[in-house]
């Protein structure tokens, strides 16, 4: 299909999408009712970038006796052409058609699942135009680009009825869901503070640089809502995460894991309170732009999540480099993997351990099947909650004012902000001096930021809330919220 002739097609299948949607969301809830399939139906699949993650929702749905891979969608010709024959092989010689561009994919009827592994910035648009083309969804976390998309997200799946699954495979795991259950139900008593760790050690990503795409890569469409600009960065595929105009840093990357790990053992379900944040990049000089060392420290109810980001070379933390600890009244739980608790006394004892995997997207399946969202163990809304976490903590750190390291310990520990956020920055401080770091190296001290849980934004704060959504490139634009 030419150029000339594939954009002509996608105007008239965005057309055909519009004049659906202009028929009322009660026609399409009655869609959803009509759609819903039995457990021998096979399932139509296109999925939506094929590195990476992509890789491993073929071999998911590939496997399945009741999904079928139809389209693998890639800018990226070469890469997508090569899926798309791995994946017939995959389930045993039915067809995969590769397609630039996924809106291709939304326009076939046989299509009942869009499932998405883009980069971060088409994360929230993807799934959108999904839903509104008759598509339940799995997206990879965060799921959203900004606070703004993901309210987007939430209000877009209700709508249409549409069932949307975002991949915090942590809340599948049955050992996660046991460690989970037993903090609930006061397991180690009240929880004070919950500190989550990404002690990742992080080379640098190399000088900025002025320079083309990739070969067989439609640029166009991979920056998709994302501003024209040419490539910044050696390696075009990955080290777009430490770049603020695609990724969220560390926090968007990993650290939404254990963002959603420590809201769950809180069982609270709803933003912070509060957030701040303080760090800098004090690796070699390169081309990103997000923190290789920060703390976000968010005020929920009665407890502190302190999240510490290390990407230079740093000591485990209870036996833990990436995880979660829960400081609790009468103990600890430990979860330094994606599917287990380990469970101690104040002393250091050990007392249990809860360890077992899951199927994130079985259980996506199986609420497809019964068109309830609620049966999701990673629901739009739940990641919506958590990736607020991320979003937010960003914007403190990007709002925040560079000082010498010496200066920003005197003002924190002359403010009123209480113990525990004094001994996180002697933490992050104790981390710069083993890696040498001189203290009069700058470090950005961001503002806190009072967070209105109900409207979504921050209280008194416009430079803020101006960084709770994105400019968003034409035609790439989120649709109005009234749709």
């Amino acid at each position: 299909m030419s150029q000339r002739t594939r954009r002509q097609f996608l105007e008239d299948s965005m057309f055909a999408t519009a004049a659906a949607l202009a028929g009322g969301a009660s026609a399409l809830g009655a869609e959803t009712e009509a759609g819903a399939r039995s457990a021998t139906d096979r399932l139509g699949v296109a999925i939506v970038g094929a590195r990476g993650r992509g890789n491993s929702h073929i071999a998911a749905y590939s496997k399945r006796r009741d999904t079928s891979v139809l389209y693998i969608c890639d800018p990226d010709e070469s890469v997508g052409e090569k899926r798309a024959r791995e994946a017939g092989r995959r389930q045993g010689g039915r067809p995969v058609k590769h397609v630039l561009d996924f809106r291709e994919a939304l326009a076939d009827p046989r299509v009942d699942i869009v499932s998405i592994a883009t980069p971060n910035h088409w994360h929230a648009l993807a799934s959108i135009w999904a839903m509104q083309a008759g598509k339940d969804v799995y997206v990879e976390k965060p799921g959203s680009y900004c606070v703004a998309e993901g309210r987007q997200l939430v209000d877009t799946a209700r709508s249409l009825g549409r069932i949307c699954q975002v991949g915090l495979q942590s809340r599948s795991n049955l050992g996660m869901r046991q460690a989970m259950e037993f903090l609930h139900a006061g397991g180690i008593g009240s929880i004070q503070t919950v500190r989550g760790l990404c002690y990742k050690r992080r080379s640098p990503i190399g000088p900025t640089v002025d320079k083309s795409a990739p070969p067989n890569l439609d640029y166009d469409l991979w920056l998709g809502p994302a501003a024209n600009s040419t490539v910044q960065r050696q390696r075009f595929h990955h080290d777009w995460h430490w770049q603020w105009a695609y990724g969220g840093g560390e926090l968007g990357n990993q650290g939404i894991h254990q963002m959603d790990l420590a809201r769950w053992g809180l069982n609270v379900n709803s933003h912070a309170d509060s957030v701040f944040s303080f760090g800098g990049r004090f690796g070699p000089s390169d081309a990103a732009e997000t923190a290789d060392t920060q703390t976000v420290i968010h005020e929920i109810k009665d407890s502190q999540v302190i999240f510490e980001v290390r990407g230079l070379k740093t000591k485990r933390v209870r036996d833990a480099r990436v995880g979660v600890i829960f400081e609790g009244e009468d103990g600890f739980l430990v979860a330094a993997s994606y599917s287990s608790g380990v469970v101690f006394d104040r002393k250091g004892k050990e007392l249990r351990t809860f360890l077992g995997g899951g199927d994130h997207f079985a259980n996506f399946i199986s609420a497809i099947r019964s068109r309830r969202h609620a049966d999701l163990h990673a629901d739009v809304e739940t990641a919506h909650y958590s990736s607020s976490l991320c979003h937010t903590g960003n914007i403190s750190y990007r709002l925040g004012r560079p000082m010498p390291i010496e200066q920003a310990q005197l003002a924190i520990s002359e403010s009123p902000r209480g113990d525990k956020v004094v001994d996180a920055f002697a933490r992050l401080a104790r981390h710069l001096a083993d890696n040498e770091v001189p203290i009069d190296s700058k470090l950005i001290l961001g503002p806190r930021l009072r967070f209105d849980k109900t409207a979504e934004c921050f209280a008194d704060n416009e430079a803020a809330n101006a960084l709770l959504s994105r400019d968003y490139r034409a035609p790439f634009v989120l649709p109005p919220k009234s749709v």
